[in-house]
């Protein structure tokens, strides 16, 4: 009878449901970029917390690993979900939207925009995956000149504003 307990319990271990994998986070890299000329900025989803909340947000199952139409879908619901602001300027930057590739179990969704002149501070929104699981975290890590400034979003945290360390001859 122990042997079988012990089976049941290690059964019970490997097959678990699905969303017990969720990892529920997310990264951002925002780069000044001075050798393309570019602000470059990468999203990097877990592909199964991705396709999970793919299927909640669209209505059915996507297949993120082999349809680009699905990686495509994904990559506008996080454009629409981030947003990034200069200075305190009104509207925030019209980032171009470059595509999206599946490296691994990560999915990443990549945009730019000339690089703006002499930041001082930005405004971020990343709320990407919070209206899916409240208890979503979006970590973004900004780097300029060496230094990388890090700013945490969980819910119900919407927008946070960093301030810059000037531009230097390295930038």
């Amino acid at each position: 009878m122990p042997l079988r307990f012990f089976l049941v319990c290690v059964l019970l271990v490997v097959i678990q449901p699905g969303n017990a994998h969720q990892q529920k986070s997310a990264i951002t890299r925002i780069l000044f970029n001075s050798n393309s000329g570019n602000l470059e900025i990468m999203h990097r989803f877990f592909v199964h917390d991705a396709e999970h909340a793919a299927g909640l947000i669209l209505g059915e199952e996507q297949d993120l690993l082999e349809s680009v139409e699905s990686r495509e879908l994904f990559s506008s619901y996080v454009i629409n979900r981030f947003a990034v602001t200069i200075d305190n300027a009104a509207t925030p930057l019209q980032l171009d939207y470059v595509g999206a590739e599946v490296d691994g179990q990560y999915l990443w969704v990549y945009q730019e925009i000339a690089l703006p002149a002499d930041v001082k501070g930005l405004t971020i929104v990343q709320v990407a995956l919070h209206d899916v699981w409240p208890d979503q975290s979006n970590l973004v890590n900004i780097e300029r000149a060496g230094q990388v400034y890090s700013l945490e979003f969980v819910n119900p945290t919407a927008e946070q504003h960093i301030e810059l360390q000037q531009n230097s001859a390295a930038d």
